[in-house]
């Protein structure tokens, strides 16, 4: 599987495990599983035939670590990022002192007059470093950086969970605890 065949099945992964399991006629379990055989019969239906090695090749190379197998290997899900309602049964983490959030100079007003809220998916996405963060608002345009003082939010009461690919989630981020960077 060459680099451009791996990014398009990947991204059709994403909008799948992550937002939209209907459209090649698979379901989620609550926690985002789905078994790989049922996955990959689901894809070739609709017309993308890729095989386990192919699977194991998108998921091992992703550098968003986007995928995770069970520990079982039969099952699959997205880390983070869903739309759907699923739990990934994350527990409550202790985050770092800061946490960032990559995003575009077109919502700072917003984000600094209503905070950072998930929109449509099930929580907000922040990163323990700024360089992920520039990446990440990077997709939108030109990158903004906001620093979120996450020590403060804990001691506040807010609760953080961090995925299995290192993304930090939080059910919002009000805008007292956030400044630029």
């Amino acid at each position: 599987m060459d680099e451009k065949q791996t990014v398009k099945v990947s991204k059709r992964l994403s909008r799948i495990l992550r937002h939209d399991p209907a459209s090649v006629g698979i379901t989620l379990d609550a926690a985002g599983w789905v078994a790989v055989d049922t996955l990959l019969a689901a894809l070739a239906r609709h017309g993308t035939r890729v095989g386990r090695a192919d699977l194991d090749h998108v998921v091992a190379t992703n550098n968003k670590r986007r995928f995770a197998f069970s520990e079982d290997g039969r099952s699959i899900r997205a880390s983070q990022g869903h739309s759907v309602e699923v739990d990934l049964g994350l527990p409550p983490s202790d985050p770092p002192a800061v946490l960032y959030h990559g995003t575009t100079g077109r919502v700072l007003e917003a984000v600094f007059r209503e905070g950072l809220r998930p929109m449509s998916r099930q929580d907000v996405h922040l990163s323990a470093d700024t360089e992920t963060a520039v990446r990440v608002g990077s997709r939108h345009g030109r990158a903004v950086v906001l620093v979120v003082d996450a020590a403060a939010m804990a001691a506040d009461g807010h609760e953080f969970r961090v995925s299995a690919n290192g993304v930090w989630l939080t059910d919002a981020v009000p805008p007292r605890y956030l400044r630029n960077v």
